[in-house]
């Protein structure tokens, strides 16, 4: 496949992007490092845990289905600073809340904006960049997840271990307002997609949207593809102290390594989906990802370089999961169609999510604050279950963007 450079402005957007895919990941992924200190500072079970993790994903999940028909109304620039502003405040109190009860209505409220961001950015990616160029952008977007990992999530802990688990919180508030004034001046109005003029009015045009079939075959297997990372990620860090035996000192340099492994791995990753087929290496990240979710959440205590050796490979086949498939899924809808597309894909997969969230929490058990926890491997079995589904599914997206790119082939409603 022919390979296309980049403007100067496309540069730029994918910049800024990234870092506000860095700040809104950082505020959801610091949950899982900060798990075991919320567990005993507040004094919270397992099964209340995947309750503050997964009121930010239904909360997210519920925006963004009632943004949806307003998606492609409005000036994607505009709408990006709306919920990012909304964010930073949700953020806001999130640092500001004393008690279990307050996070969790401060963990809803971040949701609600901070799960429709996502989704006008992949809308913005779609409207200005091709799909020859896609592979790489998203390799380089999701490279604010690596970054929180790098960065983010290490500074974050060891600030919650200085002032207490507000901290990080705090960090993002910070980071995010220069983000914001960033975008106001360099993102252009992304406004072509309301040339497109359509009659329907926002009911009608969610209701075209969710019940095109071609769009829910994208729509189930994106909400697959968050399940098995929502199942094992909110108690991951609590499974490596209590389970693995690494220290909370230690825990900020497992990230860090990981991260520093991401930011080599996502964008040869997204080289590899645009230069090869996006559905094999999919299928290949898929494979890789079984077995490592297999030996990973059967773990015992080991020396610490093992592990971090371990979570770099796990984590190399869910991000070769993840480029690829959101590659392909940003080719199904039509230009008129992509925010609402995009607002209802990332609502289906924050609810898919949340479901997962709370049912990790009903099946993981720790006895007492320091005791193992019980049933990961189980959460990994279901993962696998999951992640063998999803390959059928992304399959059958990748049958329908072939149609819909190929020369003078009618697009098939029915796969």
């Amino acid at each position: 496949m022919e390979k296309t450079s980049f403007t100067g402005y496309q540069k730029l957007v994918i910049a800024l992007l990234a870092v506000t895919q860095f700040t809104v990941v950082l505020d959801f992924m610091v949950m899982s490092p900060l798990g075991d200190i919320l567990m005993k500072s507040l004094d919270i079970t397992p099964k209340q845990f995947g309750v503050a993790v997964s009121s930010y994903a239904f909360s997210a999940g519920i925006s963004g289905l009632l943004a949806a028909g307003f998606a492609d109304k409005y000036d994607r620039k505009k709408l990006l600073l709306f919920f990012y502003i909304g964010f930073i405040l949700g953020t806001l109190f999130c640092a500001l809340a004393p008690t279990y009860e307050l996070l969790v209505a401060a963990r809803i409220i971040t949701g609600l904006f901070g799960g429709v961001i996502g989704s006008i950015g992949m809308a913005i990616i779609t409207d200005i960049f091709p799909i020859q160029q896609r592979g790489r952008v998203m390799g380089t977007i999701q490279m604010g997840f690596a970054a929180s990992q790098v960065l983010g999530i290490p500074i974050g802990l060891y600030l919650a271990n200085l002032w207490g688990w507000h901290a990080p919180f705090l960090m993002i508030v910070g980071l995010s307002i220069l983000i914001a004034v960033a975008i106001m001046q360099g993102l252009k109005p992304v406004t072509k997609h309301l040339e497109l003029k359509t009659e329907r009015n926002v009911w009608e045009h969610f209701r075209h949207v969710f019940a095109t079939k071609n769009y829910q075959i994208a729509f189930a297997g994106t909400a697959l593809l968050s399940v098995g990372g929502f199942l094992m990620m909110p108690f991951g860090s609590a499974f490596a102290i209590n389970n693995l035996q690494i220290t909370q000192e230690q825990l900020p340099m497992v990230f860090m390594v990981t991260g520093i492994a991401s930011i080599v791995i996502m964008p040869l990753v997204g080289r590899l989906s645009d230069k090869y087929d996006k559905f094999k290496v999919f299928a290949y990240g898929s494979i890789w990802a079984i077995i490592m979710t297999a030996v990973y959440t059967n773990l015992t205590p080991m020396p610490l370089w093992i592990i971090m050796v371990l979570n770099i490979l796990l984590f190399a086949g869910i991000m070769s999961r993840m480029v690829p498939a959101t590659s392909l899924m940003t080719a199904i809808p039509e230009m008129q169609d992509r925010g609402a597309f995009m607002s209802i894909n990332s609502s289906l997969q924050q609810i898919a999510g949340g479901i997962a969230s709370i049912v990790a929490g009903l099946i993981i058990v720790q006895k007492d604050k320091n005791s193992p926890l019980e049933h990961y491997p189980t959460l990994g079995v279901i993962s696998i279950v999951v992640i063998l589904l999803c390959i059928w599914l992304v399959y059958r997206v990748n049958i329908i963007v072939k149609h819909k790119l190929g020369p003078k082939k009618p697009v098939s409603e029915t796969v």
